[in-house]
């Protein structure tokens, strides 16, 4: 039903032929009908309206010319396309069964567009993030409501749009193609293959806005996402169903950890998302290319929005991402999304903010950034069981200006995650790799995210490094040690040593319970610092061979015993004699 109380309403008439009295009688009830009042009719003549006509009312269109049909048509088919099954029979069904019909569809006029953004007048009754069709084919998505007008985000070329184009509503929001098939795909931020490899058959249609769970639909976060970085899984582990901050400044290792993390997933079972927000594309090729040669692909979906491609890709790109993750985690499977980065991201929507004539507020960023954010990664959870148990792990990276954690972007996103893992430049650069801060990392899941081995065998690594850091600070310009501050400077020092970790490299959990249960028990002591990586590489060698059946079982269950932990405590004294003899020669 339309609006009564609209003033001014007229109708304009467009066919190549002008109508007889009694069709003009027969759009006047029409009219009467639809519209509540009598409201004057006019004609005009439009020679490209060939066995058809074209009504307008206000900003609603009626459109019976032979093109409406054909477009009506069409759209008919790409539905079929979107909610899947067998495309074929459904085809033949629709064009056996095809009635056109006229509805009212309401469109609006362009009154000017520039740097991908569209002004637009006459569409009463949009709503927000809703998707407008414009003339030339191209697609936006409205952003801005005002009283008169409205600022839409463009989705393609906008050369071809101009001043007084048509633009009508689809009543659509923004969505992508979900699928199985997406895995060991690249695409862009629309769903659309940008890899070489043909078309994605999709299973369904996802909107990249979506309500986060509430919080009946969510359950504890109780399992390990293991990132095989010794580091990170001793002293912050991470759950499925966290969302984990990656943040550091430039070439700090950022994304290398959330690539071996991805590496480390292979045959658990999980389905792993890259989002690239501005980057270089050769960046990303090179990335893809080390997924592939490591058989992490397959079970990897890289969503990449370059830094050539325009901003309001690059805003979408992460709501996209984290689209595709909900279908899989709806379907009772884990999850994990890395968006690297969101400063990226967020400078791509203060640039359309800014373009749309908002309001800038601190640092020029719009007033609404903070939930520009919020409701990305609230979306990432831990279903309940009723909804099939699913989790979709967040691993967000945000890069910082000098190691400013307390900047704008930094702090709305260590507001809103559930701990961060802290870079740090000096660290990186003296060789310290993953760069991990101890003081500013944590993680406020903590032990719950642990299996009971890790933690049983991290147990207090946390409190010697704090240790070891705040005797180093008092004793830097002291050149008179005693022996005991001396061997705890030493293992200090060893423990820093020994979280150093090559790239490409994720140690599995029982890897990393010998080598904690080891180092904790100061096996490592008396190894020199440039020996302790060729140390620990053989002495995992020699667990694996002498105690095969303990590291599978501690794989298998992620139990720890009182006499496990003793079997590789002598395990490791054994070791270090024979490394001792084979050394001291």
């Amino acid at each position: 039903m339309r609006n009564p109380e609209q003033e001014n309403l007229q109708a304009i008439l467009r066919s190549d032929v002008r109508p007889s009295a009694e069709q003009e009688k027969r759009f006047a009830d029409f009219l009467l009908r639809t519209y509540r009042r009598e409201i004057p009719l006019s004609w005009e003549k439009d020679t490209t309206l060939l066995g058809g006509f074209r009504l307008q009312v206000g900003s609603d269109v009626y459109d019976w010319s032979l093109e409406g049909r054909l477009r009506q048509f069409r759209e008919r088919l790409q539905q079929i396309q979107t909610d899947g099954g067998p495309v074929i029979p459904l085809m033949k069904e629709a064009v056996a069964s095809w009635d056109p019909s006229v509805s009212a569809e309401e469109t609006g006029t362009v009154l000017s567009v520039g740097d991908e953004i569209a002004v637009v007048s006459g569409l009463e009754h949009v709503t927000y993030g809703e998707i407008l069709l414009f003339a030339s084919g191209v697609k936006g998505m409205v952003q801005e409501l005002r009283r008169d007008e409205i600022g839409c985000v463009l989705f393609g070329d906008d050369t071809e749009i101009r001043a007084g184009s048509l633009v009508r509503r689809t009543g659509k929001t923004a969505g992508v193609p979900v699928g199985d098939a997406f895995l060991g795909r690249v695409v862009d931020a629309l769903g659309a293959p940008i890899d070489g490899k043909g078309e994605i058959e999709a299973v369904g249609y996802r909107p990249i806005e979506a309500a986060a769970p509430g919080i009946i639909d969510r359950q504890p976060v109780n399992a390990p996402m293991e990132t095989g970085l010794l580091a990170i899984d001793a002293m912050f582990p991470i759950g499925r169903g966290q969302r984990e901050l990656i943040i550091g400044d430039r070439q700090t290792g950022k994304t290398a950890v959330a690539l071996d993390t991805i590496l480390n997933q292979k045959g658990k079972d999980v389905v792993c998302i890259y989002v690239a927000i501005g980057q270089k594309s050769s960046s990303v090729a090179q990335l893809v290319e080390t997924l592939r040669r490591r058989g992490a692909m397959e079970y990897t979906i890289v969503v990449n929005a370059p830094a050539s491609a325009s901003a309001s890709l690059q805003y979408i790109a992460p709501y996209a991402g984290c689209a595709l993750g909900e279908y899989f985690m709806y379907q009772g499977r884990d999850v994990l999304i890395v968006y690297d980065d969101l400063s990226k991201h967020a400078i791509a929507y203060r640039a359309l903010s800014l373009l749309l004539e908002r309001s800038p507020g601190r640092e020029a960023y719009p007033g609404d950034v903070f939930y520009l954010h919020s409701r990305l990664l609230e979306r990432s959870a831990h279903l309940s069981e009723a909804l099939g148990g699913g989790s979709m792990t967040a691993l967000p990276i945000v890069e910082t200006q000098a190691g400013d954690v307390s900047a704008y972007i930094p702090t709305n996103i260590i507001s809103i995650t559930d701990g961060q893992i802290f870079l740090e430049s000096d660290l990186f650069f003296s060789g310290q790799r993953p760069a991990v801060n101890v003081g500013l990392s944590v993680s406020r899941v903590g032990g719950d995210a642990q299996t009971k081995a890790m933690k049983k065998a991290a147990g207090t690594i946390r409190l010697d490094l704090a240790q070891y850091r705040e005797m180093e600070v008092f004793t830097q310009f002291s050149s008179d040690l005693d022996e005991t501050t001396r061997r705890q400077l030493a293992y200090g020092q060893g423990l820093m040593r020994l979280l150093r970790q090559p790239q490409y490299h994720p140690m599995c959990q029982h890897e990393q319970v010998v080598t904690l249960v080891a180092a904790l028990h100061h096996v490592m002591q008396e190894v020199p610092l440039g020996e302790i990586a060729a140390f620990r590489s053989a002495l995992l060698a020699y667990a694996e061979e002498q105690a095969g059946e303990l590291c599978r079982r501690i794989d298998r269950t992620g139990q720890l015993s009182d006499s496990d932990r003793a079997e590789i405590l002598a395990l490791s004294h054994r070791f270090l004699e024979q490394y001792r003899a084979a050394h001291a020669r």
